[in-house]
């Protein structure tokens, strides 16, 4: 007897190859066949003019501390998500000596955008100081898959203590991390991550960036023992950097017999031929044997902002970022409201106008999110532009006024951030060296919802611009990601195959409207993604959402690598 039996479905099975209609037998949390169900089941689920699928899998998230409280990583699963890969950008939350939790949460708070009481209050480091301790925690009860890396940040500070921040490492340190990288790869990490970009909470370069090569290559080479992945988050705003950290993934890819990932690839409106040039150099990479994996981003982010908080808007304006930097809102609401350093907040932030949308300065077209005061509430989606008008100022002042008033409780949005164009994003997208990623699932809570890669890939780039076809657009967020990453057994819908399955519509599934919660540990607010035209999903083999009963008790998720 089959536990589950979906039936009368169309089998896109994650291959590539065309759909046909038919049924999925499941049976021990495995695909037992595909076909006719000739078995009865326990449960029965019609896909009658829905898609039968390999559960989607997200390849660049930073679930590490929402595991802790949230194992079933929401809202990933109600997208279609079966399998997440946190511990990117080189961070994570093992292994970490006891004395070095509070500079890590501070780090990873900085660089994640994550409130303090949703780190501190939801993780309680039950697990000790071992990577091996940390993935048999999380193995249990688990409603999704992860498939975790270990950060090079991480490793420098188990090994070096604060002298990670500081220094290169000498030669017995670096074979001490190639023994802790062993030891975490044999664990279940299914890479290492590194980051050539981040800062930390005192705006200096995070650990990883202290490396020299001669360390990345001798990491690199255990990876090559294992057979295992790099992923390394590197400098996406500048094409240069960007083509010089591609010629450094190929010689390592070469040099280890490794396969290698970068994120973010960007469609910039500042560089807008950066796409097209850095596809190339990886094209030659490809050619000499090399294995370089870009991540790419279907959907346009929509940053939300207050002025009460930090937010990654404005590391570039060093006064703007040093008084929401401020220890207390008191603080920064003096400072707003001084007319001396208000001139010189805005002055900093102003740019001409042919430059300001690029560099991320466009002031003029930021909505008015959401206000405190109900005198306001009639700006509530408007343009600062429009609201600065009527007020006689310029918009970065009518921000200023209006955030100072309410207290700087007023909520801005600042829209398509980094992609601007849907046909240049298709266009890498559709490139078959690109898989989907670099979506930060867990991360960036306050500032936008990291969710709906997967309903956009469906809602623009299938069935609005037809850059792929459906097949296609399932293989990129299946197959693709699992032969990529090394996740065996998963990915297609075959017989002996874990049974990770999405059911969905493929007239509706779409990203969904992004919406503001209040669900992380602290009472922390985030903007978050509920999913559109997803109907079921299941976790090896058993139901972990439905869109009629939301999230079930099932925890059947694993450790994957």
């Amino acid at each position: 007897m089959l536990d589950v039996a979906i039936k009368n479905g169309l089998i896109v099975d994650g291959s590539g190859l065309p759909a046909w209609r038919g049924d999925l037998g499941i049976a021990g949390g495995r695909i037992v066949s595909v076909g006719p169900a000739l078995a009865e089941a326990a449960r029965v689920i019609d896909a009658a003019g829905k898609v039968v699928a390999p559960g989607f899998i997200d390849p660049h998230t930073h679930f590490d501390a929402q595991l802790c409280w949230d194992p079933q990583a929401r809202p990933s699963l109600e997208h279609g998500v079966t399998s997440v890969v946190p511990g990117n950008c080189s961070l994570s939350l093992a292994p970490l000596r006891k004395d070095q939790r509070g500079r890590f949460s501070r780090m990873f708070r900085q660089i994640e955008e994550m409130p303090e009481a949703a780190f501190d209050d939801g993780i309680d480091w039950r697990w000790g100081e071992r990577f091996e301790a940390w993935v048999e925690s999380l193995a249990q009860g688990l409603a999704i898959n992860v498939a975790p890396l270990v950060g090079h940040s991480s490793i420098r500070l188990y090994v070096m203590g604060e002298d990670a921040a500081q220094r290169v490492a000498t030669q017995d340190e670096v074979r001490a991390m190639q023994d802790v990288l062993r030891g975490c790869l044999d664990a279940g990490a299914v890479g290492l991550s590194t980051s050539f970009i981040d800062i930390d909470e005192n705006l200096r370069p995070v650990p990883s960036r202290f490396a020299d090569r001669s360390e990345l290559d001798a990491l690199c080479a255990v990876l090559g023992e294992r057979s295992k992945i790099l992923q390394v988050v590197h400098e996406f705003f500048d094409t240069e950097l960007t083509i010089a950290r591609v010629e450094q993934l190929a010689a390592l890819s070469l040099r280890h017999a490794i396969p290698t990932t970068f994120s973010p690839l960007f469609h910039n409106r500042a560089f807008p031929d950066m796409g097209e040039r850095v596809m190339a150099r990886v094209e030659q990479a490809w050619a000499r044997g090399a294995r370089v994996w870009p991540q790419v981003q279907t959907r346009p982010i929509d940053i939300s902002f207050t002025l009460a908080q930090r937010s990654l808007l404005f590391i570039t304006m060093p006064s703007w970022y040093m008084v929401v930097s401020l220890p207390d809102q008191a603080a920064k609401l003096a400072a707003f409201r001084d007319p001396e350093l208000r001139k010189r907040l805005v002055a900093e932030a102003t740019l001409p106008r042919e430059i300001a949308a690029a560099a991320g300065r466009d002031w003029e077209s930021t909505i008015v999110r959401k206000v405190a005061l109900e005198r306001n509430r009639g700006l509530e989606g408007r343009r600062l532009g429009e609201v600065a008008a009527e007020r006689g100022q310029t918009p970065l002042e009518a921000m200023i006024e209006l955030s100072a008033e309410e207290g700087l409780e007023t909520w801005f949005l600042r829209s398509r951030i980094g992609h601007c164009d849907d046909a240049a994003v298709g266009k890498l997208l559709a490139h078959p060296y690109v898989h989907v990623g670099a979506g930060d699932g867990g991360a960036h809570v306050a500032s936008f919802a990291t969710y709906g890669d997967t309903g956009y890939l469906f809602s623009r780039f299938v069935r609005e611009t037809k850059t792929f076809r459906l097949e296609a657009a399932v293989k990129k967020l299946t197959f693709d990601p699992c032969s990529i990453w090394g996740l065996a057994g998963r990915g297609l819908l075959r017989p002996r195959y874990a049974a990770d399955v999405v059911v969905f519509d493929p007239a509706s599934i779409d990203r969904g409207p992004e919406l503001e919660a209040r669900d992380l540990p602290g009472d922390g607010i985030r903007w978050l993604r509920h999913a559109v035209g997803v109907d079921s999903v299941l976790v090896n083999g058993a139901v972990a959402y439905t869109a009629a009963g939301g999230y079930s008790d099932a925890r059947t998720g694993a450790i994957v690598s």
